[in-house]
């Protein structure tokens, strides 16, 4: 093995060889006439760089050609841009490790001109699935500040892929009106040709529309308008809605025509709906949990209001390579307490789970505490569940070091395979089987932090 004491050496002459003008083997021309940048490299650490070069060069070397010309889409003009774009390149040399610099970069330093830019963002982040960095600042603005998009002035030159995930937002900090008045306002952009007053509507403007919106209208919850609102805003559209829900508006205004606006949040269950960022649990069983950490009957009042804030979630935050994903976690969520796990089933109803009130650790060591449990939910039903409390404290947490996630002893187990992260269940530290399950693979898991 190489004495570690070497590698600043190495590491300095590997440095002194990018400026060596002597024994390069490799030229590569950036751009294209006049605008031509000529960047001498060797092969040897080109080809163990990046796969893609590799293939290039094995090529050029059947050619006998010593250059490669990589063309004008190099020819950078704004910095940002410039970034993005070798963010691009970055992925598409395969040189993966560049990916987090750049994408920490954009998130420390140009947030605010991500932000203008959302859509741009957006597009460029979920094209594949490298830029996790991006991908999370994109999702935690949607969930987080949504009317910073609604309000950007390229609001309308979102995809509607994104258009429909913002008006999906149960807690969006607006009146429905709102929501709807940007959604036609989108409708317009897409299609300029159309009359501004819809009272100019053709029958060929109005089925131009309505293919535009089609895919939005059905997340549109028009009952949360006044009957003013329904009467001066959405009735001279009323050709693009589909008929049976334009009759059923129709009726449900009429009914009353002192009909209030609804906010999105119910009310009663405005805390617990806007504590929630989940793609497995509801707050019915957000509701359940809270219950069950203050050692609460069902048919209990809650005493106390907990927030479920999101620390990792394997889809946005865990990488394509198993072991990573695990590792990820671990970086994540290692000394965090008072956490709640959620395991999704692949093709299944299933929902499996834990509360740990203690640090997670890591260092192959259990941990103690009277106050976990595990369980688990079945036919994607709060009435159909399992609650066992730990009746072995001594050894309530296991902290795996290398291949486990979230680990309540032998009783629940998240760990990877070959094939996949999976989940192994045999009650012995707690006080009931959640599952008779073995090896059954996860779809989806997610770790929050009580507050």
């Amino acid at each position: 093995m190489v004495d570690n004491k070497l590698l600043p050496k190495l590491s300095q002459n590997l440095l002194e060889i990018l400026n060596d003008e002597e024994y390069y083997d490799i030229t590569i021309e950036v751009g294209s006439d006049p605008y031509v940048k000529v960047f001498r490299a060797h092969m040897i650490i080109l080809n163990y760089r990046s796969p893609y070069l590799r293939r290039i060069l094995s090529t050029n070397k059947k050619k006998n050609d010593g250059g490669i010309y990589m063309g004008e889409k190099f020819l950078w003009k704004n910095l940002i841009i410039q970034i993005l774009l070798k963010l691009i390149a970055a992925n598409e040399l395969s040189l993966h490790e560049l990916i987090p610099y750049l994408e920490s970069f954009l998130i420390e330093n140009k947030a605010n001109w991500m932000e203008q830019n959302f859509e741009l963002i957006y597009q460029t982040s979920f094209e594949n699935n490298s830029f996790l960095k991006l991908q999370k600042f994109c999702n935690d603005l949607i969930s987080k500040e949504p009317s910073k998009i609604f309000n950007s002035p390229n609001f309308s030159s979102i995809p509607e892929k994104l258009l429909i995930t913002l008006i999906q937002i149960d807690n969006l900090q607006m009146d429905e009106i709102q929501v709807w008045e940007h959604v036609i306002k989108w409708g317009f952009t897409q299609n300029p040709g159309l009359p501004s007053d819809p009272t100019s509507f053709s029958k060929n403007d109005f089925n131009i529309l309505r293919n535009s919106l089609q895919q939005c209208v059905p997340y549109i919850r028009f009952h949360n308008l006044t009957s003013k609102e329904f009467l001066k805003k959405v009735k001279p559209y009323k050709k693009i809605l589909p008929k049976e829900l334009y009759n059923d508006l129709l009726e449900y205004f009429l009914d009353n025509d002192s009909k209030k606006s609804v906010p999105r949040i119910i009310e009663e269950n405005k805390e617990i709906r806007s504590n929630i960022d989940s793609k497995i649990i509801t707050f019915q069983h957000v509701e359940l949990i809270s219950k069950w950490i203050d050692r609460l009957e069902i048919t209990d009042k809650l005493t106390n209001s907990y927030e479920f804030k999101l620390l990792y979630r394997d889809s946005r935050d865990g990488s394509g390579l198993i072991n990573s994903r695990l590792e990820t976690f671990r970086e994540i969520c290692v000394n965090q307490s008072r956490t709640i796990t959620v395991i999704k089933i692949i093709d299944s109803n299933e929902i499996f789970g834990g509360y740990n009130p203690i640090e997670w650790k890591f260092d192959d060591s259990y941990g103690a505490t009277k106050d976990s449990f595990i369980f688990s939910f079945s036919n994607n039903s709060i009435d159909n569940y399992i609650l066992s409390r730990v009746k072995d404290e001594k050894k309530a947490i296991y902290n795996g070091k290398y291949l486990n996630g979230p680990t309540f002893n032998s009783d629940l187990v998240l760990y990877n395979d070959r094939d996949g992260l999976r989940i192994n269940c045999n009650q012995c530290y707690y006080e009931k089987h959640i599952g008779k399950i073995n090896k059954l693979y996860v779809e989806e898991f997610e770790v929050f932090q009580i507050i």
